[in-house]
């Protein structure tokens, strides 16, 4: 699931005086073609999905429109042949000092007929040097469940030549009672899940990409994230992307 609105964006602009030269805006489209749709380590689906994208940013600025179509069902819950969401986000990022930070909101719409809800979220990143970066991001969800979500990664990247990059990372999350107790039936706040991923990308020409990564995740504490909402552990999938 993801999301953001221009506000507060705008709000990140003034409280921080941040000012950036004007560039030309970037669009990126990207289709994503997975095994499962896993989101923060519970399992939406645990069939084939398609995950299509369009990203458009300038001066710091993003807007995101990313969607999931379940090309199988998943046990009642989603059909086949239908998008089951739609997240629309918009964020705003900056530096502070040697930190990437950024700011946004993410609305995730659910066609198929579940409420929507709102979600605002701020992230920190350091590079580390020698391809390591670290990074936290706080998710507060202002709208179904008024709690939070906490994630802590590290991720590494490494250059084979000029056209392949591998990539590796692990994530950690923490989430608030209430959260724990909408999304997935559990009964305390604590460490939610976490997930490795390994991936792969390669440049055929200086705009258009594939890539390929498989993921583990898992709970981390029965209380907080109960087994049997994780019918997904292992996933993976390949992905296009095209920059305009």
């Amino acid at each position: 699931m993801k999301r953001v609105f221009c506000t507060a964006a705008m709000a990140a602009i003034a409280a921080c005086g941040v000012a950036s030269q004007a560039s030309a805006a970037t669009a990126v489209a990207a289709l994503d073609a997975n095994s499962a749709y896993v989101w923060r380590g519970l399992t939406f689906n645990d069939g084939f999905v398609l995950q299509p994208s369009m990203d458009v940013s300038a001066n710091g600025f993003a807007f995101n429109v990313w969607g999931n179509f379940d090309v199988d069902d998943y046990d009642g819950a989603v059909d086949d042949g239908e998008f089951s969401e739609v997240d629309l986000t918009a964020s705003y990022a900056f530096k502070l000092g040697k930190v990437d930070a950024s700011l946004g909101v993410i609305e995730y719409l659910f066609p198929a007929g579940a409420d929507a809800t709102t979600e605002l979220f701020a992230g920190l990143a350091y590079d580390l040097g020698a391809g390591f970066v670290v990074s936290t991001k706080l998710y507060y969800d202002v709208d179904q469940v008024s709690d939070m979500y906490v994630t802590a990664g590290l991720a590494y990247s490494y250059s084979l030549n000029d056209k392949t990059t591998l990539g590796a990372s692990g994530m950690i999350s923490y989430a608030g009672e209430d959260f724990a107790e909408f999304y997935a039936g559990g009964t305390d706040s604590g460490f939610f899940n976490y997930t490795l991923t390994a991936s792969i990308k390669y440049m055929v020409t200086d705009a258009f990409s594939v890539g390929a990564n498989v993921n583990y995740t898992d709970g981390m504490d029965d209380d907080v994230l109960p087994s049997e909402t994780v019918d997904t552990t292992v996933y993976g999938g390949v992905s296009l992307a095209y920059t305009f």
